[in-house]
């Protein structure tokens, strides 16, 4: 279930992303990948041409696919509008109606895996809730990106949508928390710590599911290969449920590093995003690294100075 796509024409979209930059790279070694972006980075399009993949600049809002196309057999799309402020139209362009003209362009691929997030489920006041993919959904507000939540679940529906209208196989995952050495919300953590700052959290436990960069690199071929009309609607998480606290913890202890969490609950959003992987795990397999090895990995790479200890299971 873990066997990498070879030979096919893929594109990647927001492919200079903490996550779609690994996934493209990966594909990119067996695969023709082609990756869409803004490329608002000076430094970015040589990157991804270093990568081994080919760039080619579009916003999907605008609707304007110059230069993208439409004979990809496979589409990874992972970009998104995560812009603060109120703009909902903005937001709702980017996000739903651009993913529906993205489907509609690559509507002769085979299949298309359409990044959700765990941000589309409604709050829930146990922090210790499991969300299914039959969970309710709602609007969960984000202080940094308030327009999110309401926006993917737009793009949700546009997926459904597309993939019924135009034939074209969806799988929609919903990501909890990702992480790596690129990036993800434990590595932000651990450059809190690194960097002599507390960490703020909105509830004690604070829950996710995460899952390390290298089983998402893993899990893309596998979930492309799930995809189907009606569209296939999965939790993309890891097989551990983790809090904050405990993350930091470990953390600190690798780094010979005092942690502080600030607990500071925030109205309206979610106190805990523990994910049923269950559906993911029969299409993928388990995960490959636990959350304590994904810890000692991302440290590693982003302060190798600081690891002062080996992990321990």
């Amino acid at each position: 279930m873990t066997s990498v796509l070879s030979g096919e024409k893929i594109l990647v979209t927001g492919a200079t992303g903490q996550i779609a930059f690994p996934i493209a790279s990966m594909l990119a070694a067996e695969n023709e990948v082609w990756g869409l972006a803004r490329f608002s980075r000076p430094d970015d399009r040589q990157r991804m041409i270093e990568a081994g993949i080919t760039p080619v600049t579009c916003n999907l809002g605008d609707g304007d696919f110059t230069g993208v196309p439409t004979d990809f057999t496979y589409v990874v799309h992972l970009a998104a509008n995560l812009a603060p402020g109120w703009d909902y139209d903005a937001a709702i362009r980017d996000n739903a109606e651009g993913t529906g003209l993205l489907l509609q362009h690559c509507r002769s691929a085979k299949g298309a895996l359409v990044m959700s997030t765990h941000s589309v489920y409604r709050p829930q006041d146990d922090p210790m809730y499991m969300f299914t993919e039959e969970s309710p959904l709602g609007e969960c507000n984000s202080t940094h990106t308030p327009t999110y939540s309401i926006s993917k679940i737009s793009q949700e529906a546009t997926a459904r949508l597309a993939a019924r209208a135009f034939d074209v196989p969806v799988t929609i995952a919903r990501m909890n928390a990702s992480y790596g050495p690129n990036g993800g919300l434990p590595a932000m953590h651990i450059d809190a710590l690194a960097e002599g700052r507390s960490i703020t959290t909105r509830w004690d436990p604070c829950m996710y599911s995460p899952i390390y960069e290298d089983d998402i690199n893993l899990q893309v071929s596998a979930l492309l290969g799930a995809a189907s009309v009606p569209a296939t609607i999965v939790n993309w998480g890891g097989d551990e449920a983790v809090s904050v606290q405990e993350w930091a913890a470990y953390a600190s202890e690798l780094m010979g590093i005092d942690a502080t969490v600030e607990v500071v609950p925030i109205e309206g959003t979610l106190r805990g995003s523990i994910a049923d992987t269950s559906r993911r795990a029969a299409i993928t397999g388990p995960c490959t690294v636990d959350w304590r090895e994904g810890i000692r990995r991302t440290i590693a790479v982003r302060h190798p100075d600081k690891l002062v200890q080996i992990a321990h299971s």
